[in-house]
């Protein structure tokens, strides 16, 4: 089996307001190994930009880590020094932001913006670090990159600018590389040409891949395996190919329900989705969070919190029906 690159447990995240305190990720937990690509899945606000930011340590005020260990090969990132966090970031683990346009700097050449980054963390001089920029904007497929790399970020198009931020993040050879929503706002070719890019990226330079993200076609397409959130919570873990072929929560049920297919297509009805909203995270519901959405919920589902539930073969669930289903050897089908 291949070695953990990273794992987190219990990893607990609150935001304190004067209006109250939002308990932003609660009590997560996952692994990535070598070469895996690990996508975590759920709706805006369930919590996957914020656990990633916990793991970078790059939370802003009033967000803060209460609980959990962070530990990248045996090293416990929360509680590292901000000096230790500094060599971390950039030479073993990277991240591609969401919003390409806002994360580039639009005064700056992209040349002075990666090797800016190059410098920091190779300790290149300025003629190895041009050449290496040159040589990551060459690898992650921008054209004449000698020339394009005078550009400055708004002379590009939104697939080069997000093939910039992937060179950025990728220019000190990371072990683990964490994409937050990478192909958001991007038409559908360069979608895929963005996930082809970091596939191919993966088998050459050998990284593990956290990929965030609420399009389960790009899951389908690229990951290993799945970790689905919502409210903060993970509710369900397990092979991607485990999870579309037999979801077990019926949050990822519906998840897998709303995707468009083409009957969706050629109908006039409405599309499938999930009834209800997503609750106020400041008052959220006793019991499991997604209770109030579900149709298979049962009295004791807001009455108490259902544990996530190990399965075996990897597979975790946090549904109390799952779960019974589960121990009966009773799949659900519907």
């Amino acid at each position: 089996m291949a070695d953990t690159v990273l794992q987190v447990s219990g990893l607990s995240t609150d935001f304190v307001m004067k209006r109250g305190t939002v308990h932003a990720v609660r009590d997560v937990s996952f692994t990535v190994r070598e070469r895996e690509v690990l996508a975590i899945v759920g709706e805006s606000g369930s919590g996957k930009s914020v656990a990633a930011l916990s793991v970078m340590r790059l939370l802003q005020p009033p967000g803060r880590v209460t609980d959990g260990k962070v530990l990248y090969k045996g090293r416990d990132l929360l509680t590292l020094s901000h000096k230790e966090m500094r060599s971390i970031r950039g030479n073993h683990i990277s991240m591609i932001f969401q919003e390409p346009m806002t994360s580039l700097n639009p005064v700056f050449t992209i040349e002075d913006q990666l090797v800016e980054s190059i410098k920091t963390h190779m300790k290149l001089d300025s003629n190895a670090a041009v050449a290496r920029a040159i040589d990551m904007l060459r690898l992650v497929g921008i054209p004449s990159p000698e020339k394009r790399i005078k550009d400055y970020p708004h002379q590009m198009s939104g697939g080069m600018r997000q093939r910039v931020m992937t060179a950025m993040a990728l220019s000190c050879d990371p072990d683990l590389l964490i994409a937050d929503e990478p192909t958001t706002a991007l038409d559908v070719t360069i979608q895929a040409q963005i996930l082809a890019l970091l596939s191919e990226l993966r088998d050459k330079i050998g990284m593990a891949l956290i990929l965030i993200t609420h399009d389960l076609g790009v899951v389908a397409e690229t990951a290993d395996r799945v970790v689905v959130m919502y409210c903060g919570q993970v509710v369900e873990e397990a092979s991607a190919a485990q999870l579309f072929d037999q979801p077990l929560h019926p949050y990822t049920l519906g998840l897998l329900e709303s995707i468009p297919g083409m009957e969706d297509a050629e109908s006039d009805g409405p599309l499938p989705m999930i009834p209800g909203m997503v609750p106020n995270p400041l008052n959220l519901p006793r019991g499991c969070a997604f209770a109030p959405r579900c149709s298979r919920r049962e009295p004791r589902c807001s009455g108490g919190m259902p544990e996530l539930t190990e399965l075996g073969d990897g597979r975790k669930v946090r549904c109390f029906v799952a779960a019974d289903m589960i121990a009966a050897e009773v799949m659900p089908r519907d």
